[in-house]
């Protein structure tokens, strides 16, 4: 199944996306909650119910009336993972590490496709990062490797964006603030569930940036694969339904050319993951300054 967040009627509700329709299960099902986190929270009997009443009749919206929001709005942790490729490692020159890099995103941050990435006033170079994200179904703590897949709910698209002027630049390094200005994860357009995506390491993974491809990889070159991913995780911090995770992103990034490509106003954003979908953000410019 492909599930989406939606508003529509000023409501927040859930349903199953289908080419260009929506349908909205809350109609199909009136007892599964219109929040993605209530309905994970459920655990296989939430996405049983799901599939379900997917089957049904169920009244299609045109995706273009209603407003899609991120699949999971408002998750409690948006967990990521630094130079998790193999091919983006040598391509910065640097070796593999030995334990997974982690850090993490602001849920502020997060916009659904269709969003626009707005350009901050306090940086100049704002980068791209096309992600697969994991979406925890099953939570836990210490959850073993062998057993990390059945905690993931399903998948969508993600992109990182950075700013690298506070990443790299700031005293310290400032990658929780720089990764996550308002609009810097748009995640989406859906949740894609675990058994429809199937095996999560052999997945192509693009970015393009107004039309032309700057990123083109295979989640086969993750040095960390997502279910040692999950269990390092959770050796720390118990896991939630609805958290994220961001798996690192490949090589063509625009920090490591030559001059850097660093994003601007009016350019389009596309990530493409195979089996998972296509996410689209347009960029802005700064938000004009409040007159109050």
């Amino acid at each position: 199944m492909k599930l989406v967040s939606f508003r529509a009627d000023g409501a927040g509700r859930i349903g199953i996306l289908r080419g260009d329709r929506v349908f909205d299960l809350g109609k199909a099902d009136p007892g599964l909650p219109r929040c993605m986190k209530a309905l994970l929270e459920m655990g296989a009997e939430g996405l049983r119910r799901a599939a379900i009443a997917a089957e049904g009749a169920i009244e299609a919206i045109p995706s273009h009336q209603v407003d899609l929001l991120p699949p999971v709005p408002q998750p409690e942790k948006i967990i990521c993972v630094g130079l998790n490729y193999a091919d983006h490692a040598a391509e910065s020159g640097m070796q593999p590490p030995r334990e997974p890099v982690i850090f993490n995103k602001l849920p502020t941050a997060l916009r659904a496709s269709g969003d626009p990435i707005v350009l901050p006033e306090l940086s100049r170079e704002v980068d791209y990062e096309a992600e697969l994200v994991v979406v925890i179904g099953v939570g836990g703590r210490a959850i073993p490797r062998d057993n990390a897949l059945a905690h993931v709910a399903g998948y969508t698209c993600g992109n990182d964006v950075s700013a690298r002027d506070w990443q790299k630049g700031k005293p310290g390094g400032q990658w929780l603030l720089g990764k996550s200005f308002d609009s810097f994860a748009p995640t989406g357009p859906a949740l894609v569930t675990a058994d429809e995506v199937g095996y999560p390491g052999k997945l192509r993974i693009k970015c393009r940036l107004n039309g032309r491809l700057v990123q083109d990889s295979c989640t086969d070159q993750l040095i960390f694969p997502v279910a040692e991913l999950i269990a390092y995780v959770s050796s720390v911090a118990t896991l939630k339904p609805g958290d994220l995770i961001f798996t690192g992103t490949p090589p063509g990034v625009g920090m490591a050319r030559t001059p850097p490509l660093y994003l601007r106003p009016g350019d389009l954003v596309e990530v493409e993951i195979e089996r998972v979908g296509l996410l689209r953000n347009r960029v802005a410019g700064p938000p004009l300054a409040s007159s109050e």
